[in-house]
């Protein structure tokens, strides 16, 4: 019998004040509010830890460098004590046949009730022999454990969509989990971006376990938690947009005051992630306050979309139809005509005095 999160925690030495402010600050990651907390720390005490089969295709490992720096909760304690992570070739200690031979007891053993996390795709080009794992083909390997899985979460844009992998021309047809043959009647949930958010990560795991269901998902099969709005729509540079002011070239004066980077090729009006509000490292930082505009990685096809400094030519203006350029211009000429208008006023006044002291 797998042992629950809290059996693990108490074994570690972890006390039960610590591990209810765990509890509740894992439901402010997720976004649930402090009632939620001890609905998850039920969960943490009665519910088995979740076997997680993670299986690595074509990508660089970025989703595992971010998922290793969460923070709310730590990775560690996910790894070591949320889940029961018995396969990731990344950070196990076993290698070779050794670490093969682990696949093949975990499907048998947790056959129907373990999670395959994918980091990665197969290409399926030439038999699938662009990717070659112990011998054979990677997306043999994805099949088999999707087979006797319980369901699926697909890490990053690699797994979600392709990514650069993907891209034209795709000599190796590198295709995404959800398009594999035989893998469609798998529940699969996608967690895109290159890498996606570490606490994005962790907290689905975290919600899966909880309530033992994948949280609500929308149309192209991310959560709604954090894939529900664009980065635009919470982005500290957005009133700069409405206002029209604009970056026009890298480190002008507009930079510097920390203008908006739609000119610059900023795609966060397009892209839908949690980039502006959970933001990077501990919640630091994200591209955008750091200056540089989103090049939409967590969505389909972002490689495929143009240059990362082509702007987004179909955005308008909070309330207006217009583009960046207009707004900029009206704006520019409302604060012209303000000026010409308060010199006009200046004008007259300054005559109407000089007319009453000639008197």
């Amino acid at each position: 019998m797998t042992e629950t999160f809290y059996e693990v925690m108490r074994r570690q030495g972890i006390t039960r004040r610590s591990f209810l402010k765990y509890c509740s600050l894992t439901a402010s990651a997720l976004g649930l509010g402090p009632a939620f907390a001890p609905t998850i720390a039920e969960a943490m005490e009665t519910k088995p830890r979740i076997p997680v089969l993670w299986l690595h295709g074509l990508e660089c490992t970025c989703c595992s460098e971010s998922f290793i720096r969460s923070a709310h909760p730590l990775a560690k304690d996910v790894v070591l004590s949320m889940i029961s992570l018995d396969y990731d070739d990344t950070i196990m200690a076993a290698a070779g046949h050794e670490a093969e031979a682990i696949i093949e007891e975990i499907i048998e053993k947790y056959d129907g009730n373990y999670i395959l996390a994918v980091e990665g795709n197969p290409p399926l080009d030439e038999d699938g022999m662009y990717c070659i794992i112990g011998g054979k083909p990677f997306v043999e390997q994805l099949k088999k454990a999707a087979e006797h899985c319980k369901a699926i979460i697909s890490w990053g844009s690699c797994a979600s969509w392709g990514c650069v992998q993907a891209a034209r021309p795709n000599p190796t047809r590198a295709t995404p989990v959800h398009k594999v043959p035989g893998l469609a009647d798998k529940p699969i949930i996608k967690v895109p971006g290159c890498p996606p958010i570490a606490e994005v990560m962790t907290a689905v795991i975290t919600y899966i376990l909880t309530f033992d269901r994948f949280p609500q998902l929308d149309r192209q099969g991310r959560p709604l938690m954090f894939y529900s709005q664009r980065i635009h729509d919470k982005c500290y540079r957005r009133p700069h947009f409405d206002a029209g002011q604009f970056v026009e070239q890298w480190d002008d004066e507009a930079a510097r005051k920390g203008y908006c980077l739609y000119k610059m090729g900023c795609k966060g009006p397009t892209t839908y992630n949690a980039c502006s509000t959970v933001r990077w490292n501990g919640g630091l930082s994200f591209p955008i306050q750091a200056g540089h505009g989103c090049i939409g990685c967590s969505e389909d096809g972002f490689w495929d979309k143009g240059s990362f400094y082509d702007r987004v030519t179909d955005t308008h203006q909070f309330g207006i139809e217009a583009n960046a350029d207009d707004v900029g211009l009206a704006a520019a000429g409302t604060v012209g005509a303000a000026a010409a208008a308060h010199l006009a006023v200046t004008a007259i006044k300054q005559a109407q005095n000089k007319g009453e002291q000639d008197q």
